[in-house]
């Protein structure tokens, strides 16, 4: 039924027709049908915006967490990079303290015929050792990283 179209009146011996009987009784059951079907799409319409703004809130907000992860992640592998030195900076005096205790034992005999107290051989022993230490670990680093 096209609820646009005017309704003509026949009229059959006084009566009303059964066309125009329909038309006159589902005519406005028809148009609350339209309102409703428009009101309906319009609130569709307006709730899919409202579900795009609020997927874009989503990901600006989302968006500003993973920016503020990132300056976390930033700051922590900053930090572990400065102990990272830190813990290789003391490994070369542990190692090197080690390793002049052991040159020691090693040059302790020959203290005697050089003439030289074991303190002053142990000295002389220390910079040359701590210099070669470091560099190797420095070498050994740059050769991982």
């Amino acid at each position: 039924m096209n609820v646009s179209r005017p309704c003509v009146r026949r009229v059959f011996w006084g009566r009303q027709g059964f066309g125009e009987f329909m038309m006159r009784r589902y005519a406005p059951a028809m148009r609350t049908v339209k309102s409703t079907e428009t009101r309906l799409h319009t609130l569709a319409a307006r709730a899919l915006r409202a579900a795009d703004l609020l997927r874009t809130r989503v990901d600006v907000e989302r968006s500003a967490q993973n920016q503020a992860i990132l300056a976390s992640m930033d700051r922590r592998a900053d930090l572990q990079l400065r102990l990272q030195h830190t813990v290789e900076g003391l490994s070369v005096v542990a190692i090197s303290y080690y390793a002049v205790s052991l040159a020691g034992y090693l040059l302790y005999p020959l203290a005697g015929p050089l003439g030289v107290s074991k303190g002053l051989l142990t000295a002389a022993v220390t910079l040359p050792v701590v210099l070669g230490v470091w560099w190797t670990l420095r070498r050994l680093r740059r050769k991982i990283g």
